[in-house]
């Protein structure tokens, strides 16, 4: 039965029934509602909720829950992720699973609390020093952003690696009808052998660290580190098309600007213009596959990438495009949101 929600509240609920009992966060706008939220709900659940004197203490906070093998979470806004960059290069090297939810608003510095996609470069990335990865996951909607922050611990436990939910102000704030996951049983989720949980008197100590002395013992973990991530491409990939089958152009967006491009494909096509819509749902590992695929299309002209940048996620498009088709932009910044009209009036004025 779906339910109304908050976007921020739904990110909140949907990782409780994942199993996530350990939360740890700083408050800051427009995310404050999923901080609000768990320190109400996490007593009810026998769950432990921290604010923390910081993003950076908060960040830490998850690496120790997380190398206890407890699914943990934390979250913020785009000046605080940026903060917890090095925490999460620290995960990543310690192959510790855990989600990350960046609400973001407009930078760079404190720039505004209103919605914008300038984090795109910062998740997918790396953000942190180091050569890592993570998974990265897009949601447009309430409902979905509730199923992929819910998938997010599982495939973080996976693969031992941070799973980020990149989303942006609009979608935290906006209220939408949604049927959120089924709660789990803690007791019942995959055991990990390799916690620092036991280990008395020197017997079966687990040691959990991203210190490397000894550079060919670092090269190993890297690669280590990479071998995995090749599998996560092969296997964790996701991607939506709308009408793109006998499209002329294709617009390429994601989160709440995917919708906007949905609405600007029907108007066009209103118009007998063949539009279409590519919405990369993984940003990481971005769905090259998919576009190398679309560029098949006799009809295709162009892509047209789309967002509230100065043009971040256009250079992944045109390298999965790699010269087949011209790949163009329409962007807004500073935490202004276009509308589907102003990207009509954009294709048939030539405003590109």
């Amino acid at each position: 039965m779906k339910n109304l929600y908050k976007g921020n509240e739904a990110i909140a609920e949907a990782a409780i029934r994942a199993g996530c009992r350990c939360y740890f966060g700083y408050p800051i706008t427009p995310q404050n509602e999923i901080p609000e939220y768990f320190s109400k709900r996490m007593p009810e659940v026998g769950g432990h909720f921290v604010q923390a004197e910081s993003e950076i203490a908060s960040i830490n906070m998850v690496y120790g829950a997380a190398g206890a093998g407890a699914r943990a979470m934390t979250s913020s806004s785009s000046p605080g992720i940026s903060l917890k960059q090095e925490g999460i290069s620290y995960l990543a090297g310690a192959r510790l699973p855990c989600v990350i939810v960046n609400m973001m608003r407009a930078g760079p510095g404190l720039g505004g609390i209103l919605a914008a996609q300038g984090d795109y470069f910062q998740a997918v990335k790396g953000g942190g020093h180091g050569d890592y990865k993570t998974i990265v996951y897009a949601p447009n909607s309430v409902s979905e952003v509730a199923q992929l922050t819910y998938k997010a611990f599982d495939k973080a436990d996976e693969y031992r690696l941070p799973a980020i939910i990149l989303a942006d102000g609009v979608l935290g704030q906006m209220m939408e009808p949604a049927e959120l996951p089924q709660m789990r049983d803690i007791n019942e989720l995959p055991k990990k052998s390799w916690t620092a949980t036991g280990g008395h008197h020197g017997k079966d100590v687990k040691i959990i660290n991203s210190l490397y002395i000894d550079p060919d013992a670092l090269e190993s973990r890297i690669a280590d580190l990479y071998a995995t991530w090749r599998t996560v491409c092969e296997h964790e990939t996701q991607s939506e098309e709308y009408m793109t089958a006998d499209a002329e152009i294709i617009f390429a967006a994601y989160g709440i600007v995917s919708r906007v491009c949905k609405a600007a494909v029907d108007l066009l096509r209103e118009k007998n213009v063949k539009a279409g819509l590519f919405r990369p749902i993984t940003l990481s590992p971005f769905p090259t596959g998919a576009i190398e695929r679309l560029c098949g299309n006799k009809n295709l002209r162009e892509f047209i990438a789309v967002e509230l940048s100065m043009g971040q996620m256009i250079e992944d498009i045109r390298l999965a495009v790699n010269g087949r088709k011209p790949v163009k932009l329409i962007n807004r910044v500073g935490g202004n949101l276009m509308t589907p009209e102003d990207i009509v009036a954009a294709v048939l004025e030539g405003k590109l």
